[in-house]
């Protein structure tokens, strides 16, 4: 659609050539892939299928069971479940981050199997971490990297038809929280809107990502959102999910994912710190507020990173000290926010 606007359209070119000089392409996305990563790779995938390109899309852990709908089983490996043999190729793209560490350990297979290796991605890049391999695109102003895909695919003169419709918009509806954050510009909708023409259930789509809750899931959330813990006058939330807690309900982890989604609904809240335990003392830590202050400094601090309102990052530690650090952390910008209004 040519009233869509479009992102960098020199970056855009330059990696959408670089796909088309490339015979043989591995697509993949971060550890504990979403719907946004796993989406831009798929859409991706059936396009370049599409002009004859020989393509792997291989994830670096197992993929959440609610996505079987963009059948998963058939076009995507999985690196640590094995066996898993990544294909030399000319063309390396990762999707949805810009930090090798996030995709290690299949990163290093793929610097050694691909020619080149590029992120496509639509955070910021980190002020003290890694930075992304020469050639790389890092459009911010994406508010999902399935956004990114449609305009390459656009690029590379692909025609749309529903599997890549049906990927890209899962892509899309995921990261915006079905388009409750957007950013500033129309291109979420107005892309959604030609998806839409293809993939007819986008309905279908929304439920089969948001509305997937068990009866087992409901007994989780009855327990953990009991445990929020609330400071400053219920400005600010923090919860700890136990990994036992998860397993003795029969959840995976990506049940876990949206648990600080519907704490950011309460009406007082201006920021919220979600520890979900991985191993014994090692947490993702999640971040989220509602841009009276921002908290991707805060993830940075501790090595992570993300988008100003919605961070994380990984801790190690005992529990009560990382917790009392990020509070300390949350309140001091807090306070700065206040003071600067």
């Amino acid at each position: 659609m040519s009233d869509i606007p479009r992102l960098n359209k020199f970056d855009v070119q330059k990696i959408s050539q670089k796909i088309e000089d490339a015979e043989t392409i591995v697509l993949s996305t971060h550890r504990q892939c979403d719907g946004d990563g796993l989406g831009a790779c798929l859409g991706l995938y059936h396009a370049l299928k599409k002009i004859g390109k020989k393509v792997q899309l291989v994830c670096v852990d197992a993929i959440p069971s609610k996505y079987k709908f963009l059948n998963t089983d058939s076009f995507v490996e999985v690196f640590e479940e094995g066996p898993c043999e990544v294909q030399k190729s000319d063309l390396a793209l990762i999707f949805d981050t810009n930090d090798y560490r996030q995709v290690s350990p299949l990163y290093e297979e793929l610097q050694k199997q691909c020619g080149r290796v590029l992120f496509v991605d639509h955070h910021p890049v980190l002020q003290q971490g890694p930075d992304p391999t020469e050639g790389s695109f890092i459009e911010t102003q994406a508010a999902s990297t399935g956004e990114i895909a449609y305009f390459i695919i656009k690029t590379l003169g692909i025609r749309l038809d529903k599997n890549i419709a049906r990927a890209l918009y899962t892509s899309i509806a995921f990261d915006t929280q079905i388009f409750r954050y957007v950013k500033s510009s129309s291109n979420s909708h107005l892309i959604a809107s030609e998806l839409l023409i293809y993939e007819h259930e986008g309905e279908d789509i929304h439920r089969m990502l948001f509305s997937t809750y068990t009866p087992n899931k409901i007994a989780y959330l009855s327990k953990v959102l009991g445990e929020v813990e609330f400071y400053n006058n219920s400005s600010v939330a923090i919860l700890r999910l136990k990994l036992s807690d998860l397993e003795n309900h029969g959840l995976e982890m990506d049940d876990a994912r949206d648990v600080i989604d519907m704490i950011m609904n309460i009406k007082e809240l201006q920021a919220a710190a979600l520890f979900r335990e991985d191993q014994t003392s090692v947490y993702k830590l999640s971040l989220r507020s509602k841009g009276s202050m921002e908290v991707l400094s805060i993830a940075e601090h501790f090595g992570g990173g993300g988008h100003l309102f919605a961070a994380g990052a990984l801790i190690q530690g005992e529990y009560r000290k990382i917790r009392d650090e990020v509070l300390q952390q949350i309140q001091q910008r807090l306070l700065q926010s206040e003071k600067a209004i």
